[in-house]
């Protein structure tokens, strides 16, 4: 056991999707300003909101090392290169995608196997939240590739415990992740 109360790989996977999450969450803002300045409003909307997101999964993983008091080295693997807006959107596909296809599943998997039931939830939180972005994301690259914004009905909800993403005129009544209630979602 690490001097953080979890198995030392499990410390090391929550520090890492710290790291990560927390450029992305950087790296969404950064692309929000470049799509307004484009005229895409709803995708500027939609990074900001899913920065959000990213910086609600940071805040998770970093508390779970609250008993640390260490330097960490972080390993995150994070897509560079900003430019227009499709790019960015093909960045943050490929971050997405890489989280939703081989990062979280296998953290998961290895917070099960050293019994860190409080990690394995950060990640399986991250993860179901992440699969949400990945789509959005897809989405909205679709629209920004016929030079058009992406149409949203309605406004971009945060859930503050998990960083599940939802679009709509209202929040879901209970986050389908967590169960924390719509009432207490973010708006954007």
């Amino acid at each position: 056991m690490s001097e953080s109360g979890h198995p030392a790989m499990t410390q090391d996977a929550l520090s890492s999707s710290y790291g990560g999450e927390s450029m992305a969450h950087m790296r969404y803002l950064i692309f929000a300003d470049i799509a307004e300045r484009e005229g895409f409003r709803n995708v500027a909307r939609l990074f900001r909101a899913i920065a959000f997101a990213e910086q609600v999964h940071a805040r998770n993983h970093y508390q779970r090392l609250e008993k640390l008091k260490a330097p960490l080295k972080v390993v995150a693997e994070a897509p560079f290169g900003p430019g227009d807006t499709a790019k960015n959107l093909e960045l943050a596909i490929m971050g997405e995608k890489f989280e939703v296809d081989e990062m979280y599943p296998a953290y998961i998997e290895l917070a099960k196997i050293q019994g860190d039931k409080a990690a394995e939830v950060s990640f399986r939180y991250a993860l179901e939240a992440e699969k949400i972005h990945l789509k959005l994301y897809q989405e909205a690259l679709e629209h920004v590739k016929k030079g058009e914004d992406m149409p949203l009905d309605g406004y971009i909800w945060i859930c503050p415990v998990c960083g599940h993403t939802y679009v709509g005129k209202e929040p879901p009544p209970k986050c389908p992740i967590c169960g924390a209630l719509g009432k207490d979602f973010v708006r954007f």
